[in-house]
C-alpha cells in the first residue's frame, strides 16, 4: 500500500522566539537552522525579513541545503497594490525557497486587527499568494486563528482558506492560535475545510499547547486529512508553547498506527540523533533538558520500581513503547530504597559492572544506598554518584586527588563607591601526589566560589577537567527551621555532550555543595579513562 507523505516544517526560528527568555542572534539561527537542516525536516521557517535588523541578515542568503528555507511575513494591507506593499516586498527580496504568509481568517480580528471589510481581507489574500507564486516560490498561507473563526463564522473562515488555494498556495495552513482548541473538534473541521474544496494534501496544521494538547491537535488533523505539520523543537513557543515535533516525529515514524499509512522524510538513523538534536538545542538556549520529556528525556526509559525492574531484565518490552536506542536515548534502571535486587543488577551492568545475584557486596551496596537514603541522598536523581558508590562498594576507585580541608567566606560590605556589595571568597587546600597545593578564589556566591577554587589547580589532572561546566545547581530542604538537612544537586556537562548527576547531603549546604562537587569531578576522571560505564544521559 502506498502511504502518504508527511511534511515537517519547523517555526522554531520565529514562533521559538517567542518564548520568554528566548531571543537569537544571527549566529544562533544560523546553528540551529543547520541542525534542523541536517536532520530532516522539509521546511525550516526562519523568520519575518524586514521585520527586525537580524531577521533581515539572516535572510540575507539562503541557510538550509536541504530543507526549504521559508520565510514568513504579513499579507499585503488593504488599499495598496502587491507591487507597493514594503512588507511584502521584503519577503520577495529574501533569499527564500518559499514565503508563508499570515492572514487573518477570523472576521473579529479583521474588523478589529485590521480595520478593513471582509472583502478586502480576501482580497490582500488573493494578490499575495499570486505574487509569491509570479516570483517562483512556493506559496503558503497560514490561516490565523481558523478554529476559533471557523466557530465563530464558518462560511468566512473557509472563504479565507479556499480563497488562498483558489489563487495557487501550495499549503494553507489551519492555526490553532488560542491552543484552546479539541482534537475532536480539530477533525470535524479539518472535514469541513476539505468538504469545501481544498484538498488534504493541500492542508497544514499550527497548533499551539495551551491546554496541553498541540500534540494531539495535530495528529487527529493528519487523521482528518492534513499533510504538513507545524511545530517547533521541544515544544518552544509563546505562551504554553507550540506543537512539539521531538515528540511527534517519532510518534508518526515509530507508531504502528502512523507507520503503516505514513511516511515523512527522516529515516531510521536519523531517527537515532533526536535525543542528540533536543538536548544540543537545549545547551544552546542554555537550559536543563525536560528529564520527563516523551522518547528523549534522561527518565524516558527510566525504571525505578524492582517489580518492573525484574520484568525489563527478562524483556524490555514489558515496560517499554519503543526501543530507546531508536531515538538515541539509553535505558536507564534507576536505584532507591524502593528497589530490589533486579534494579541494582541491571543498573550496574549497565555501567559494565556484572555481580552476581548472592554476592554479599552486592548485599552490602544496597544496604549503603537504603541507608544512605534515609538520611535524605537522592540516587535516582544522582546517577553519577551511584555509580562512584559502587565502584567503592564493589571495587576501587583511584585516588586521584585529597582535599585535605577547604574554608569559604562570605563578606558582606561598602565598596570604596559606598555600595553595598557581598564578596564570596573559598580557599581549598588540596594534596595531588603528596603535593600540597593551596587554591584561593572569589566567586558570584559561596558555593561558585567553592567550586573555582577547588577546579584551579590539580596538577596533572588539571587539562582532564578543563571542559567540565556545572550545568545546573539545585538545592532542597528536607526539614524544616535553619538547622534543616540540604540536599544538593548538581548536573555537569562536557565537551562530548554528555552529562551526569550528583548528590550531596548535609546540615550545612557548602558541605553538601562540597560533596556534590567532589563526585562531579572524580566522575570526570573516570569517564576519561572509560571507568565510569554510561553515563546518565547523553
Amino acid at each position: 500500500m502506498k502511504k502518504d507523505r508527511i511534511y515537517l516544517f519547523d517555526t522554531t526560528l520565529r514562533d521559538g522566539q517567542q518564548t520568554p527568555g528566548i531571543d537569537f542572534s544571527v549566529e544562533d539561527k544560523i546553528a540551529i537552522a543547520g541542525m534542523l537542516d541536517a536532520f530532516g525536516l522539509d521546511y525550516v521557517e526562519g523568520g519575518y525579513p524586514g521585520a527586525n535588523p537580524t531577521d533581515t541578515a539572516f535572510f540575507a542568503k539562503k541557510r538550509t541545503g536541504r530543507a526549504k528555507f521559508v520565510a514568513f511575513g504579513m499579507t499585503k494591507r488593504a488599499g495598496i497594490s502587491a507591487s507597493n506593499d514594503p512588507g511584502l516586498a521584503a519577503l520577495l527580496d529574501s533569499k527564500s525557497d518559499a514565503i508563508c504568509l499570515v492572514a487573518k481568517s477570523w472576521d473579529y480580528h479583521v474588523r478589529v486587527a485590521l480595520g478593513c471589510s471582509n472583502e478586502e481581507n480576501l482580497e490582500s489574500i488573493a494578490e499575495s499568494v499570486k505574487a509569491v507564486v509570479a516570483s517562483g516560490r512556493e506559496a503558503m498561507v497560514d490561516c490565523e486563528h481558523f478554529f476559533d473563526g471557523y466557530k465563530a463564522n464558518p462560511d468566512y473562515a473557509l472563504a479565507c482558506a479556499t480563497t488562498a488555494h483558489a489563487s495557487g498556495a501550495r499549503w494553507v495552513v489551519l492555526c490553532d492560535t488560542n491552543g484552546g482548541t479539541q482534537p475532536s473538534e480539530v477533525q470535524a473541521i479539518v472535514g469541513a475545510v476539505i468538504a469545501a474544496g481544498v484538498p488534504g494534501d493541500n492542508l497544514g496544521i499550527h497548533a499551539h499547547n495551551d491546554t496541553g494538547q498541540a500534540v494531539a491537535n495535530s495528529l487527529a488533523a493528519v487523521e482528518a486529512g492534513v499533510r504538513q505539520i507545524q511545530g517547533t523543537l521541544n515544544g518552544i513557543g509563546e505562551r504554553c508553547g507550540n506543537a512539539n515535533l521531538v515528540t511527534l516525529i517519532p510518534t508518526l515514524a515509530l507508531k504502528e498506527a502512523y507507520a503503516e499509512r505514513f511516511s515523512i522524510g527522516i529515516d531510521t538513523e536519523d531517527l537515532t540523533g533526536l535525543t542528540k538534536l533536543a538536548h544540543t538545542f537545549d545547551e544552546l538556549l542554555n537550559r536543563s533538558p525536560d528529564h520527563q520529556a516523551p522518547y528523549v528525556g534522561a527518565s524516558a526509559f527510566a525504571t525505578k520500581a524492582g517489580i518492573h525492574a525484574s520484568a525489563l531484565l527478562k524483556d524490555p518490552r514489558t515496560y517499554e513503547h519503543v526501543t530507546p536506542e531508536s531515538v538515541g536515548n539509553l535505558r536507564k534502571v534507576m536505584v532507591s530504597d524502593q528497589g530490589g535486587k533486579a534494579n541494582f543488577i541491571n543498573a550496574l551492568k549497565l555501567r559494565g559492572i556484572t555481580v552476581g545475584k548472592d554476592d554479599p557486596k552486592l548485599d552490602r551496596l544496597i544496604q549503603i544506598v537504603k541507608e544512605r537514603e534515609a538520611t535524605g541522598y537522592a540516587y535516582e536523581g544522582a546517577d553519577a554518584s551511584f555509580a562512584l558508590l559502587a565502584y567503592r562498594t564493589l571495587g576501587t576507585v583511584p585516588d586521584f586527588f585529597h582535599v585535605e580541608s577547604f574554608r569559604v567566606m562570605v563578606e558582606r560590605r561598602y565598596d570604596a563607591n559606598g555600595q553595598l556589595k557581598t564578596v564570596s571568597e573559598a580557599v581549598v587546600r588540596v594534596v595531588v601526589d603528596g603535593e600540597t597545593m593551596m587554591s584561593v578564589a572569589e566567586g558570584h556566591g559561596p558555593v561558585n566560589a567553592l567550586d573555582l577554587a577547588l577546579r584551579k589547580d590539580l596538577g596533572k589532572f588539571q587539562a582532564e577537567i578543563a571542559d567540565l561546566e556545572l550545568a545546573d545547581y539545585k538545592v532542597r530542604i528536607l526539614n524544616g527551621g535553619t538547622e534543616a538537612i540540604t540536599r544538593v544537586l548538581i548536573e555537569s556537562t562536557d565537551a562530548t555532550g554528555a552529562r551526569w548527576w550528583t548528590v550531596g547531603v548535609s546540615d550545612n549546604i557548602i558541605d553538601a555543595s562540597f560533596q556534590a562537587l567532589m563526585d562531579s569531578i572524580i566522575y570526570k576522571l573516570m569517564k576519561n579513562r572509560g571507568e565510569a560505564g554510561r553515563v546518565a544521559a547523553e
